[in-house]
């Protein structure tokens, strides 16, 4: 088995995402073959779930993780939960974290699992630096 992860930003534009999406296939599609691959994704908005979708059309399977008990129904924006959850609906595995509330620790925590559990990891960055150092606890 192939156990490749994903980190990168949720703030992609609708014009990059095809641009991704190729760059992350043909990585996936290098790793060999799908019947062994395993992509692992917190499923957020932008790279995660490009990447979980294009884990999926490559003919691997999906692991997801996810930060807290409450992420789907506080964190999923409306405009993304249809896609989360079909994504979420497809993944083999998912591990949700012993958090109950989204919080900066949840995620860092779901981020550890994602960099612990795969042998590679695709990152999609595009030069700059991130918004914020990463969600505040609500």
């Amino acid at each position: 088995m192939t156990r490749i992860g994903v980190t990168g930003h949720m703030n992609i534009t609708a014009d990059s995402i095809p641009l991704i999406d190729a760059e992350i296939s043909r990585l996936l599609a290098a790793a060999g073959d799908p019947a062994e691959l395993i992509g692992v994704s917190c499923l957020a908005r932008g790279a995660d779930s490009v990447f979980a979708q294009a884990v999926l059309d490559a003919g691997g399977r999906l692991e997801v993780v996810l930060p807290s008990r409450d992420y789907r129904r506080h964190k999923v924006e409306p405009d993304h939960a249809e896609q989360f959850d079909a994504l979420l609906s497809r993944a083999d595995t998912v591990r949700v974290m012993e958090f109950d509330d989204a919080c900066r620790e949840a995620y860092e925590a779901a981020n550890d699992v994602v960099v612990a559990t795969c042998d590679r990891l695709i990152a999609v960055w595009d030069g700059q630096p991130g918004e914020k150092a990463g969600p505040a606890r609500s």
